[in-house]
């Protein structure tokens, strides 16, 4: 008000009431007209999430931060191993349906929360800030993780339209967009979606990548190896059966 009150007079102090009229309906329908542009332009624009904010936090996992989910397609492998009326040898149910990647190698196979998430980013930051791997150093950025996913999503999203649904333009998120190096930096620490304003969730997304790398790809680093194969013959990430585990109580 006090920068309007000085300009008004200044500028339609001498103008007739007709004049005044028309220029106020041509701020009135000037108003609402970029309203609707800038509606029509918001879901090609970051500012998407400004829509996208309240879904994401309502379909946000309540579940304890640091509790890994199984594997559907792992889990259905272990079903039908131990259960002795399966047939091993039977036809899928689907013969012409793909068979499903363990862990998520692009877009593609990440879930629809995964993909929510992509777009709702605000890109603030925060994530990043608070990431102990980003913080001393390493090339993990939750941010860039995010981003990342949002750009492959809308370019197969624009592949689809001109070439039709399931085209492969030979790209995917793993090593075109993410490189290995950002996928083992995370710790799994959580940082990232304990900070995030509207509860976007990157581990999620790199713990996928991971067992694509892990499962399909057999690119484990060697830091990892032995605990893996420990795991696998003793249970246990240590190099010791488990009935040795407190053995140590007697060790004098």
């Amino acid at each position: 008000f006090a920068i309007s009150s000085w300009m008004g007079p200044l500028f339609f102090e001498n103008l007739s009431i007709d004049a005044l009229h028309i220029i106020e309906r041509i701020g009135w329908w000037g108003h609402i007209l970029m309203v609707f542009a800038f509606l029509n332009y918001l879901p090609y624009s970051k500012h998407f999430h400004i829509l996208l904010a309240f879904p994401n936090t309502f379909y946000s996992n309540l579940e304890q931060k640091g509790k890994f989910t199984n594997m559907e397609s792992v889990t259905n492998e272990v079903k039908l191993m131990l259960d002795p009326n399966a047939d091993p040898y039977a036809a899928p149910a689907n013969p012409e349906e793909a068979p499903k990647r363990f862990g998520a190698k692009d877009v593609t196979d990440l879930t629809w929360k995964n993909l929510l998430d992509a777009y709702t980013c605000t890109e603030c930051g925060r994530c990043s800030s608070s990431c102990p791997a980003n913080v001393t150093g390493k090339l993990l950025s939750p941010r860039k993780i995010m981003m990342d996913t949002r750009d492959r999503l809308v370019e197969v999203g624009e592949n689809y339209r001109k070439h039709g649904k399931g085209y492969d333009d030979g790209k995917s998120l793993i090593g075109d967009y993410i490189t290995e190096e950002e996928i083992w930096a995370c710790t799994s620490c959580n940082a990232c979606v304990q900070e995030c304003p509207v509860n976007i969730d990157p581990l999620s997304i790199i713990v996928d990548l991971r067992r694509y790398l892990v499962m399909e790809e057999s690119k484990v680093p060697s830091e990892l190896t032995g605990m893996l194969t420990n795991i696998e013959n003793n249970g246990a990430p240590w190099q010791f059966a488990q009935t040795e585990r407190l053995n140590w109580a007697n060790e004098d």
